[in-house]
């Protein structure tokens, strides 16, 4: 069973470090250093690295259930921890030389982002980029940066460049997941040999693992999805622990007693496992496949896909209800449900998990041509 692998195991045990550090990631809009550190050693910052080059090698659902536990005890430290797994799949299409350099060492952390906001000039056998990235999550404390960029006339690479040559702009100012050290990244000059850059969507894998084989943008987005079902199980979790202990206003009832909660909680309960359950099935039958030597067609990616934008729609309306339900309790911001609110929300905002996953799902569903390049 997927929740037995042991990255699964050791991400339940860093999730309560995450949960104590909470309150301290966000203020300092950063993980705490010694919950970059636990991350770091139970080697769940490179989930995806293959065997070959001393890697977890993990499953995609052991994945989605490891990124979702520390969640649960951090949203945040779920979101660096799906950044920096899902770039640590790169090294399955780096030429092998790369991916040593890069995911040898296995306390070597990697952050990026892939869209192609950057210029890659070529020069001799590398290239110069610069640019400037939004959303680098995680780069505060990772090794290396991966920026995607624009090569004129032949494309675009993603660019691996040493932390020591990137510059932290001090933009992360924001309602939620701010833990997570999401600032802009710049870049000025920095020459990347090829052998520490990939042609998305056309390099083909070095490594033949079943992650190969497993979509990389459906990966992300099954990342994404696991972080809002953390973050909503804590929220669930949460608003039992205090209605529990609360007496509200002009009550003598303990808020678990009024009829209304336990709606909520019974309605909260029945988003969020409906949503999981499919995708923990949509994934389980998808890795199957791969693990068979089936590819995995347009529709079968859209499925996945589907299930990944439904199970964060379905952890935004637990983490709702779990909110509301909380009363006046969950306004301050000492309360894990404000947080958890403010997180889930900001979640869904990440492109792979938007609206437009609808729109291209129902487009394939009634017979009609979609994009299907970004699935």
């Amino acid at each position: 069973m997927a929740g037995g692998h042991p990255i699964v195991v050791a991400a339940r045990r860093s999730a309560d470090l995450a949960a104590e550090q909470a309150a301290a990631s966000e203020s300092a809009r950063a993980l705490h250093a010694d919950v970059v550190e636990a991350l770091r050693t139970a080697g769940l910052f490179r989930m995806l690295v293959p065997a070959v080059y001393g890697g977890p090698e993990v499953d995609a659902l052991s994945m989605v259930e490891a990124i979702e536990a520390v969640s649960r005890g951090d949203g945040a430290a779920g979101w660096c921890v799906m950044v920096a797994s899902t770039t640590s799949s790169m090294s399955l299409f780096l030429p092998p030389d790369g991916a040593r350099e890069l995911f040898g060492d296995p306390a070597t952390v990697a952050a990026g982002v892939f869209a192609p906001q950057g210029r890659a000039v070529p020069d001799g056998d590398g290239f110069v980029v610069s640019g400037r990235w939004g959303w680098g999550s995680g780069a505060d404390h990772s090794d290396w940066f991966a920026g995607g960029a624009i090569v004129d006339g032949a494309g675009m690479r993603l660019c691996f460049v040493p932390r020591d040559e990137v510059r932290l702009l001090d933009t992360w100012h924001t309602s939620g997941l701010r833990g997570t050290a999401s600032n802009d990244v710049e870049i000025d000059g920095a020459v990347v040999p090829e052998h520490r850059t990939i042609e998305p969507l056309r390099t083909r894998a070095v490594v033949d693992a079943p992650l190969a084989h497993f979509p990389n943008f459906t990966l992300l987005a099954c990342g994404v999805a696991a972080v809002a079902l953390g973050i909503a199980r804590r929220a669930v979790d949460e608003l039992v622990v205090l209605a529990g202990a609360k007496v509200p206003a002009h009550s003598r009832k303990r808020l678990a007693e009024s009829p209304l909660t336990q709606v909520d909680v019974a309605r909260a309960e029945a988003a969020l496992s409906s949503a999981r359950a499919f995708l923990v099935d949509e994934v389980g039958r998808a890795w199957a496949d791969v693990v068979a030597g089936a590819p995995l067609d347009g529709h079968r990616r859209a499925r996945i896909r589907l299930a990944c934008t439904h199970a964060v729609a379905g952890a935004v309306t637990a983490t709702d209800l779990a909110y509301h339900a909380g009363g006046g309790s969950s306004v301050f911001a000492s309360s894990p449900l404000q947080r958890c609110f403010r997180d889930v929300h900001t979640a869904t905002q990440h492109v792979m998990v938007g609206p437009r996953t609808y729109e291209t799902v129902g487009r394939l569903a009634l017979g009609l041509d979609a994009d299907t390049s970004m699935l």
